[in-house]
């Protein structure tokens, strides 16, 4: 997918203006009405991403090209979603690269499966499980949003009642009971294969960690990210005020094959 230099009508423009930000699909005619004044958005059509445009009221606003962190913190949402922060770690740890074959069990808005279709391509694929529709046809067009579409398959469907595919690199698990899919993850993942579990609370961490030790996972752990930003300014630098604590405690685990290679 090569990038556009240049902004046409049909692309998402990232407009930052005093710490603000608003994702807008170019359109002709539009315009977008802030606290900094209106803004006519057509005005960047055939202008390179980074052009500087004037609001109404004399404001310096920036039409930027939208990152994937953009894209995924302004998605329509029913459920929370798996932040940033979270998501980093979750790749280093399972291993995510392009190329790779990815489970993801429970959709939510679809901000981890634009995340991971993001690093797969081109080669690999996101197959996305998400037993409520009205959930999975956001998932959907979060996804398409971003333009990810072609590395993604939804299955509306419990993947309790059995995943579809095998051979899986990584396994993504994002559910109340992510206990409950310890074994089917086994049963799909590659040997030396990658489990990932999301969950909110210690109790449900515990359980899940205990799960993955008694039914063929080894390397076992669980942690938690912290995020402080740092207001970097000439002579005043300090931490914010304001920080994203705790979002979620994220579970890891590598299947291993029991039976002995002896010599």
């Amino acid at each position: 997918m090569k990038r556009q230099e240049k902004i046409s009508y049909g692309d998402f423009v990232l407009f930052y203006g005093k710490g603000k930000t608003w994702l807008v699909k170019l359109t002709e005619g539009r315009d977008l009405h802030t606290h900094l004044g209106k803004i006519r958005v057509d005005l960047v059509a055939g202008k390179p991403y980074g052009i500087t445009v004037l609001s109404e009221k004399g404001e310096y606003v920036y039409a930027l090209r939208p990152t994937i962190e953009d894209f995924i913190m302004k998605c329509e949402r029913l459920t929370q979603i798996v932040y940033p922060k979270d998501l980093g770690i979750i790749a280093l740890e399972a291993d995510i690269k392009t190329g790779s074959k990815l489970v993801e069990v429970g959709s939510g808005s679809g901000a981890t499966t634009i995340f991971l279709a993001n690093i797969v391509r081109p080669k690999g694929h996101v197959y996305s499980y998400e037993v409520k529709e009205e959930f999975m046809r956001v998932a959907e067009r979060n996804v398409k949003r971003a333009g990810l579409e072609e590395y993604v398959t939804f299955h509306n469907k419990d993947a309790l009642q059995g995943i579809e595919e095998e051979d899986i690199d990584a396994i993504i698990v994002d559910l109340g009971d992510p206990w409950s899919m310890v074994n089917e993850a086994w049963r799909v993942l590659k040997p030396s294969g990658h489990f990932v579990g999301i969950t909110p609370t210690v109790n449900q961490a515990e359980k899940l960690a205990e799960e993955l030790r008694n039914n063929g996972f080894e390397r076992v752990k669980c942690m938690e990210i912290l995020l402080r930003n740092i207001e970097a300014r000439s002579g005043k630098t300090r931490p914010s005020t304001i920080m994203v604590g705790h979002t979620a405690y994220l579970n890891f685990a590598t299947k291993v094959l029991k039976e002995a290679s002896l010599p």
